[in-house]
């Protein structure tokens, strides 16, 4: 958000996205991707990384460099007035000047990608990339006149295949002896380098259109002006330290400044709170009533906001038509319309369509069967001949509820071993699980489904299938759905996963979720509602012997009531090195306490792979993945309890 910017320096204010930026870098491959284009350069020709942090010390080197007539630089340095910037690569050849941006998105070179859309705009998807680059180019010329200039974005390329084996862990890191940050160090060798994972592909015509036209759309302030008015009416903000004058709308449900009670009390400033009294002269009060921003599924949200309608109350019949659906369950209307009537008249009674549920439930069979997965998907490939940000299914777990109730943590898998491909494995894994018999299987989301197809895809592609991969594919195809090739209609397995978040959307609508449908919404909600789940969980049974069978807990309780209301259950998993003294976490590489939810595993997973950790660190990390992965599955047998509840009172 160009309104945000100047605040993401500011340490007054609460931020989500502050954790730890090099964490968050690793997410996406971002490092790794840096260093590998850079060896990929220095295998081949002379180059030289500008390592001078000083701003006039960087340029004055960049500018002696290019005195030669080719030259590779690493991050130069160059200005133009009170601008700064420095390139990720420049190859200077004679007059021209190659300038290389490095990224971590995706590009498939198989397929023909428009960075323009029919109407000759930049496409959406590619603009925030295209619009850093143009501002890389203008400096540029202003500050290197007489020299043609040419953009290109590097980026991994999907259609690639990795080399060799073991690539992605000769790209390393390491905490530094001081135990104040990390360094980086490559093993990567001729043969790794022999056949490039990552494209570099022009952007000539895409920034020509964006210092040509004029802009739109990205904030009213810029409407109408032209790139070059843009980035020096941005220039004087920054210099000045003043925010840009908010344009708050639907992003801002997701805003990263958006400061929690505790935050509050604590004296960090909300940004959100800030932008919005700003823009509509809101009162403290006025942040207590409900907004359209929690209202589900709203497509309007901007257009309202626009017209300053941004409380839920706000809303009326011409913006959400009520529509009756012909099957079973709300319709998306309806459900918008459940919210916003219980929410303004202060109903925190859950809607749970009992006779909608049941009837659904009659086509179960039991044993019931719950899974979760966990996956990641990396730049720079594990193995020889996979693709870059091919899907890595690293870890499930798996809960069954008998016919009788009775419940238990029936298996897991996790594969941590660095640089070993796990998912035909995994496959094995989930298949030994789950053929024991005709039992009904539960996903929530369509994750678990788009992974299996993933793997499908991976098995009969692979040059060198597994000896058992038609029993693995023909296992997946029985469990999962899919489109077809001919008629592009869903064709459904015999035993295909029941998704149980379009059962909450269809079925079941809980005040306390606040319009979210996730799990880790959903169930908190639900264990507020369900004095049967309260009592269940709300003693030391889980893990415990003659309890409710665990991995990984023993005498575990769930429910923990906090001032009167039930405490989310994810909150109570144990931090990630509670089992260790502090003098064995100090040289630790992993910089935050727990795995909440599925990004922060991930990220801690592919930590393991391409780190230098100790054994202690490594085991801990494992532990805590197998426990936040086993609560998943354990919140959807407690949501599915909760419905079984409902129906029977």
């Amino acid at each position: 958000m160009p309104d945000q910017a100047v605040l993401r320096g500011e340490k007054e204010y609460a931020n989500r996205a502050s954790a730890d930026p090099f964490l968050r870098a690793l997410a996406d491959g971002g490092f790794q991707v840096g260093e590998l284009v850079r060896a990929y350069y220095r295998h081949q020709e002379e180059t030289v990384m500008i390592n001078e942090v000083d701003y006039s010390r960087a340029e004055y080197m960049t500018t002696e460099l290019l005195q030669k007539d080719s030259i590779i630089l690493f991050e130069p340095a160059f200005s133009f007035k009170n601008l700064f910037m420095r390139a990720d690569i420049l190859k200077k050849e004679g007059n021209t000047l190659r300038l290389i941006e490095v990224k971590a998105k995706s590009y498939d070179s198989a397929k023909v990608v428009s960075f323009l859309s029919k109407n000759g705009s930049v496409s959406p998807d590619w603009l925030l990339y295209l619009l850093d680059v143009a501002f890389q180019v203008y400096v540029l010329k202003k500050a290197m006149p007489g020299y043609a200039v040419k953009p290109y974005l590097m980026m991994p390329d999907k259609s690639a295949k990795c080399p060799t084996n073991g690539m992605n862990q000769r790209i390393r890191i390491k905490r530094l002896p001081d135990g104040k940050g990390v360094e980086i160090y490559i093993k990567l060798t001729e043969e790794d380098l022999s056949e490039r994972i990552l494209v570099e592909v022009s952007v000539d015509e895409a920034v020509r259109a964006i210092l040509k036209d004029k802009v739109n759309k990205l904030h009213r302030l810029f409407d109408g002006k032209s790139i070059e008015e843009v980035i020096a009416l941005m220039a004087d903000y920054y210099e000045k330290g003043e925010k840009v004058k908010p344009q708050p709308g639907a992003r801002y449900q997701r805003c990263e400044f958006h400061a929690e009670e505790g935050e509050l009390e604590a004296g960090l400033r909300c940004g959100f709170r800030e932008c919005w009294r700003e823009s509509f002269g809101l009162t403290n009060d006025d942040f207590d009533r409900p907004t359209i921003l929690e209202l589900w599924n709203f497509r309007k949200k901007d257009e309202l906001i626009s017209e300053g309608r941004w409380r839920m109350e706000d809303v009326t019949e011409r913006d959400i038509p009520r529509e009756k659906g012909k099957t079973r369950g709300l319709t998306t209307s309806e459900r918008q319309w459940l919210q916003i009537e219980k929410t303004l008249s202060g109903d925190t009674s859950p809607h749970i369509d009992k006779e909608g549920l049941k009837g659904e439930m009659l086509s179960w069979k039991f044993p019931l069967h719950f899974i979760d997965f966990e996956t990641a998907m990396v730049a720079v490939p594990f193995n020889e001949g996979r693709h870059p940000y091919e899907t890595i299914a690293f870890q499930f777990s798996h809960h069954v509820v008998e016919r009788d109730g009775s419940v238990r943590h029936a298996g897991q898998f996790i594969e941590t071993r660095p640089g070993v491909f796990p998912n035909y494995e995994f496959v094995r894994a989930l298949k030994g699980e789950l053929e024991k018999d005709e039992g009904t299987i539960f996903k929530y989301g369509a994750h678990e489904n788009t992974c299996l197809n993933l793997i499908t895809a991976q098995l009969l592609e692979d040059p060198r299938p597994p000896a058992d991969a038609q029993e693995l594919v023909s296992f997946i195809r029985e469990i999962t759905e899919t489109r077809s090739l001919e008629t592009r209609e869903k064709v459904a397995g015999p035993r295909n996963m029941v998704d149980m978040l379009e059962l909450v959307k269809k079925y079941c609508y809980h005040p306390a979720a606040r319009g979210s449908n996730s799990v880790k919404a959903v169930l908190p909600a639900v264990l507020e509602g369900s004095p049967y789940l309260q009592e269940f969980y709300g003693k030391p049974i889980y893990g415990a012997e003659g309890g409710v069978k665990s991995s990984n807990f023993k005498d575990w309780t769930w429910v923990v009531k906090e001032n009167g209301h039930v405490r989310d259950p994810y909150s109570l998993l144990p931090k990630i090195f509670e089992d260790l003294d502090e003098e064995k976490t100090r040289d630790f590489l992993i910089a935050y306490e727990e795995i909440h939810e599925g990004g922060a595993a991930a990220m801690a997973w592919c930590k393991m792979q391409f780190s230098d950790m100790t054994d202690d660190e490594r085991e801990a990390i494992a532990r805590a993945l197998l426990k936040y992965c086993e609560l998943d599955t354990l919140a959807m047998v407690m949501i599915y309890q909760g419905w079984a509840d409902a129906i029977r009172r």
